[in-house]
Order: structure tokens, then C-alpha cells, then sequence
């Protein structure tokens, strides 16, 4: 008997299959494009996230061969939002974290309720990037698409949905809607009478675990599985991520080194006070019942270096190539050795905690004849260093004290970049 774990990250998906001791049996991961449709909007492709998500599930099937996976549950991406009809066929790209597009309904929200009524009910603090005005978005700009609308989902759900399973989304990633009550853990009646959308739109809340359903056999075969396996709540990436790192109680953290870079810690109760708005810091149900998250983060940890990788390391990536190697263990292999005496504000689409400022640029300063691609990759480490020392530096100033810290993530597969943050 083996479990799945699926995650889908904003420029990839993995499937996990472990052993029920908790041994890595198999893994499989796939990355695919953002769209940028217009200037300042990101997208997925649902449909090609689907795709690769089956191609990923099917070849870690194959290789386990004849090891059943009992059971299998989803993390993901927050606030990624997908409307689907009735068929469950996709009306829209899925937009993302940080698609620039939603600046008219975070000013809703500022003048009609204001950040500390909905900080104090969602838990999260006024941003752009939330689900809720991703939809409200699509409600004015596409009305078309409300006319034949039966859900919208986020990629846990979306997923279920297209296994053959009823969408179920899980309370620490239905917090990311922005529309959910994080003490009440079901859909908050204020907010979605505020933004005009009924709670039938959206999936059932669930806590992490929670029995949802079995994958038909149609799905089964198709996927290589051997039966039926049960699918559970699973969570947003960041709350699982710290499960799975052992984050289990206060004074531990978790860096995840994914797409974004973010410092999870773990709370006995709901922090809802007036410091952890004014730093921007959400509070959300965690995966364990009855316990609660601070997230903090910085938006391009991963993406600034994969930015990196793509505008510089053409001659890596065919070296990469040529050697079967990673290109990311290229870039390690040829970083600077010494503080690169540059400095980037790694905003590069807007900035995370504590500012979570969506119009912050990204910066780079000290550039001169003797910069290097050496030195550029080097500052790039540097910049997200920086960027997990202030948010590090502005919980231990709430009292938040952090004894240990694991790093998780594509990105602490490099020696050198945890060696520079420690």
C-alpha cells in the first residue's frame, strides 16, 4: 500500500507517491508556461495543468508497478481561481497569485469595508491578489462567462473535479479566497453579500484529511492505479509543506524555497491583532485541526531565479543539456564567491510581507563594468536573504520567538544559497 501526494505550484506540478512509512518511492515533476496575455496579467493554462498533472500521476504509476496507492490528497498554489460550467470544462485561464489586474476591487474593498473588518473575518490582510476579486473581476469584465458559470474553483478542487470527484477545497486554502471566515471555517456571509457572489459558486470548505471520495474507474485506468483510491483534503502548499517538514508546533518554521519564498510558523490560537495587519501578515487554519499559520513572504524567490536563469543562462542550460545536469546546479557551480557588492529588491511583481505592496518594482543597484552573470546570480540569492531576515527579524519584534528553521523547496537543493541565508 502507498500514498500520492500531488502539488501544483504555480510553474510546475509534482506527484509524490510514498511508502506507508513515509519513504519517497517515486516522484515525478513537470513544469509548465505562465501566459502573460497583457501587460501586468499572469495565467495558467487549466487545461495544460490538468494535462501534465495526469502525465506526471501516470508515469509515477508506472513505476511503482504493482504497488497500489491507497490514497492520494492535493496541495497548491493560493488564490489562483478557475471558473468551469456545468460539464466542468474551463471559461477562463486560471489567473494567479500575482496578476496585476485587480487593483479596482481591492479599492472596493478598502472604501465599502475596510482591512481591519476583513482581516478580522478572513484573516487576510487588504490585497490585490486574493480570490475573491479575481472573481469580481471576471463578474464586471466577462459577464459572459457568469452566464454559463457553475463553479469557481482553485486548483485543489479543480483538480478533484476533473478525477471525477465532487469539489472540496480545504479550510487553509479556501483562506486564501479571501472570502472565507477563518474562525467560523465555513464561506463568510459578509463578504460574499459585499462582492455580490452566491456561496454556491464555490466548493464545500473541508478540513485537511477529510474523506471527500474515491477516483471512478474511468479515471483509475486511465491513470495507471490499481483500484480506487481515496481522496482527501489536502491544503495550500505552503500549510502542507510545514506539516511535512514537521512544523508541529511553536517555535519552529519552515522556509519553503518554491516559486515564492515564504517562512511559515505555527499558532496554538487565531493571531487576528492590529500588529499582524499593519505588517500584512495573514492568519490562516493550518493543516492540523484546531491550529492556525503566520505566512510570510517574498513573491520571487523561485521565479527570480528561473527570471534569472531565462534572460542569462543561455550557454548553461546547453551545458545543462550536454551533461544531463541541472542548470540550476550550473548557476551554483559558477556563483561569485564573495558578497557580490550589488543589491536587488527582488519586487519583481510587487512585494510580499511586511510592505505587500502590488505596484513595488524590482530593483537592481551597484551594476558596473565589472558586473558579471558570477556576481548577478550571487545578488539574486542575496536579494531573497535579505527579504527572509526582515520578515524573520519583524516576528521575533511580535513576540513570535523561532528556534529552528527548515528549508523545503526546489530551492534548498542549493547548498549555496542556504549557506547564504544561514
Amino acid at each position: 500500500m502507498s500514498l500520492l501526494g500531488i502539488d501544483i505550484g504555480t510553474t510546475g506540478c509534482k506527484a509524490i507517491i510514498f511508502s506507508k512509512t513515509g519513504e519517497i518511492l517515486v516522484s515525478e515533476y513537470m513544469e509548465y508556461p505562465l501566459i502573460h496575455p497583457a501587460p501586468g496579467w499572469i495565467e495558467l493554462d487549466p487545461d495544460i495543468v490538468l494535462s501534465y498533472v495526469k502525465k506526471s500521476i501516470k508515469r509515477a504509476n508506472q513505476k511503482i508497478k504493482n504497488d497500489r496507492v491507497k490514497a492520494f490528497a492535493i496541495s497548491c498554489q493560493g488564490e489562483a481561481v478557475i471558473p468551469v460550467d456545468k460539464e466542468g470544462n474551463c471559461l477562463y485561464n486560471a489567473i494567479v497569485t500575482f496578476d496585476g489586474r485587480t487593483g479596482e476591487q481591492y479599492e472596493f474593498w478598502k472604501k465599502n469595508l475596510g482591512s481591519s473588518e476583513i482581516f478580522k473575518i478572513t484573516g487576510m490582510p487588504l490585497n490585490p491578489m486574493y480570490s475573491i476579486n479575481k472573481i469580481m473581476w471576471l463578474r464586471k469584465y466577462r459577464k459572459d462567462i457568469f452566464k454559463s458559470v457553475y463553479k469557481f474553483l482553485c486548483f485543489e478542487d479543480f483538480i478533484q473535479l476533473k478525477l471525477g470527484i465532487s469539489p472540496s477545497i480545504s479550510y487553509s486554502l479556501a483562506a486564501r479566497t479571501a472570502a472565507f471566515d477563518v474562525l467560523k471555517k465555513q464561506w463568510s456571509d459578509s463578504i460574499l453579500y459585499e462582492a455580490k457572489i452566491d456561496s454556491s459558486y464555490l466548493a464545500n470548505p473541508v478540513e485537511a484529511a477529510e474523506i471527500i471520495g474515491e477516483i471512478p474507474d474511468s479515471v483509475s485506468e486511465e491513470l495507471g492505479f490499481i483500484g480506487n483510491p481515496i481522496c482527501a483534503g489536502g491544503g495550500h502548499d505552503q500549510a502542507c509543506g510545514a506539516f511535512g517538514s514537521g512544523i508541529l508546533k511553536e517555535s519552529l518554521a519552515m522556509n519553503a524555497m518554491g516559486t515564492s519564498d515564504a517562512v511559515i510558523v505555527v499558532l496554538d490560537k487565531p493571531f487576528l491583532n492590529e500588529v499582524m495587519l499593519i505588517n500584512n501578515y495573514p492568519c490562516a487554519p493550518y493543516v492540523i485541526p484546531d491550529k492556525y499559520t503566520i505566512l510570510t513572504f517574498n513573491l520571487t524567490g523561485g521565479l527570480l531565479l528561473r527570471w534569472y536563469r531565462d534572460t542569462f543562462c543561455y550557454e548553461e542550460k546547453e551545458l545543462a543539456g550536454r551533461n544531463k545536469k541541472s542548470v540550476y546546479a550550473i548557476i551554483d557551480d559558477n556563483i561569485y564567491s564573495s558578497p557580490s557588492n550589488l543589491f536587488i529588491l527582488p519586487h519583481f511583481v510587487g512585494s510580499g510581507t511586511p510592505t505587500l505592496d502590488a505596484e513595488s518594482k524590482g530593483i537592481i543597484i551597484g551594476l558596473d563594468l565589472e558586473t558579471n552573470k558570477a556576481k548577478i546570480s550571487r545578488a539574486v540569492f542575496e536579494s531573497c536573504a535579505y527579504d527572509l531576515q526582515l520578515n524573520i527579524g519583524t516576528l521575533e519584534s511580535m513576540g513570535i520567538k523561532i528556534e529552528n528553521i527548515i528549508a523545503v523547496g526546489g530551492g534548498a537543493k542549493s547548498a549555496v544559497w542556504l549557506q547564504i541565508k544561514a
